[in-house]
């Protein structure tokens, strides 16, 4: 590999959305600088190259398949488990697979779309700042749902879920509009979850404790009869 290559895959693009805050926090630091505060000049530096670094957006390769559900964000997967879904999806009132996937405040942040699907619906519900990696947060945290209508008819559920530190989910997309598999849709500022349901009837082809890159991992596999798959860690 050329050191061009290297350099260019080192110097991973910050998202349009995070730029505010590295301007603010780079500024700062030059105060502090300004004021002779070295140590916390210094501190500054840090805290500034890991604000750019949160907001991070590198491409990813999505795998292009009818039936395949990618993971929408980047961490570590926290649960899959048998659930109703939250009535602000508007989806059938029985039990389905989910699947939540955890991000820590050194994961990539930008979320992107499971399927190509349209955008049936979104909603936004006020809410706690509880621990994501809690169950109850899907019920009782700030969160944002969208319920997309999938081209065989099914729908999915994908809901973006305010933590213990994030203070503020960002949608790129509305109502009406068309989705495609790995396509930007939004973000959760400083550490979150997303939860991933999966139509009646279909079961997760990813285990609890995996990692997950947003836009690239397979999920699940809707046009697939196979079971839930065993995991063991190694």
């Amino acid at each position: 590999m050329s050191i061009a290559n290297s350099i260019r895959q080192a110097l991973v693009p910050v998202h349009r959305e995070g730029w505010r805050f590295v301007a603010i926090f780079a500024a700062a630091t030059l105060v502090l600088f300004w004021l002779d505060l070295s140590f916390l000049g210094w501190i500054g530096v840090v805290a500034t190259g890991w604000c750019a670094y949160f907001f991070r957006d590198p491409e990813r390769v999505t795998p292009l398949r009818e039936g395949l559900v990618i993971s929408p964000a980047d961490g570590r997967i926290s649960a899959v488990e048998e659930v109703m879904p939250p009535p602000e999806l508007d989806l059938e009132r029985s039990p389905v697979t989910r699947i939540s996937v955890f991000m820590n405040v050194f994961d990539v942040h930008v979320n992107r779309s499971p399927v190509d699907a349209a955008i049936r619906r979104i909603a936004y519900v006020p809410g706690a700042f509880i621990n994501a990696e809690l169950d109850k947060a899907s019920l009782d945290n700030e969160r944002q749902a969208f319920t997309l209508d999938l081209p065989d008819g099914r729908r999915l559920g994908v809901v973006q879920i305010a933590g213990l530190v994030a203070r503020r989910i960002v949608k790129f997309v509305n109502e009406g509009e068309h989705l495609m598999a790995g396509q930007r849709f939004g973000l959760i500022r400083f550490g979150s979850r997303v939860d991933v349901y999966l139509p009646a009837g279909c079961q997760a082809l990813a285990s609890v404790g995996q990692r997950a890159l947003a836009g690239e991992t397979v999920l699940a596999d809707l046009a697939s009869g196979e079971g839930e798959r065993a995991a063991r860690r190694s």
